[in-house]
């Protein structure tokens, strides 16, 4: 079975919102299981934008997630290239500031989107579609 691949906003929003560690720890045990089996992965940009606000997330992914939870990103360089061109083939849709937020380096979003496409793997995120939605 082919692992899931998680967002940041799965991680950030679970903990903020829906799932604090002290309220639902179960689904935290859950979560490093579905990890520890390979069933759900993420990448360095995640992991990257959990580990700035260097707070309780952060401490819990660094102590419960395996060390290769996250993966290196780096290997869907080509699908990110072809995500640029079709990111900047849009901008009769979009504002160019949410072009230039979509692609800018250390957003996980797109890299995630390549690693996903490479991987040929599903993603997990909270994000909603809003086809119609032109500034982001």
């Amino acid at each position: 079975m082919s692992p899931y691949i998680l967002d940041s906003n799965f991680f950030i929003q679970a903990h903020r919102s829906n799932y604090p560690f002290d309220v639902l720890p179960s689904f935290w045990a859950k979560i490093e299981q579905l990890a520890r089996q390979e069933l759900i992965i993420s990448i360095d940009k995640v992991r990257d934008e959990i580990f700035q606000n260097d707070d309780e997330l952060t401490n819990w992914c660094q102590s419960n997630l395996p060390t290769d939870f996250f993966k290196d990103s780096s290997i869907s360089i080509s699908e990110y290239a072809a995500l640029v061109s079709w990111a900047n083939s849009r901008n009769d849709h979009f504002t160019q500031r949410a072009i230039e937020q979509f692609l800018d380096n250390d957003y996980a979003d797109t890299w995630i989107i390549s690693y996903a496409i490479n991987q040929n793997i599903p993603i997990l995120t909270h994000e909603k579609s809003e086809p119609e939605k032109i500034k982001n």
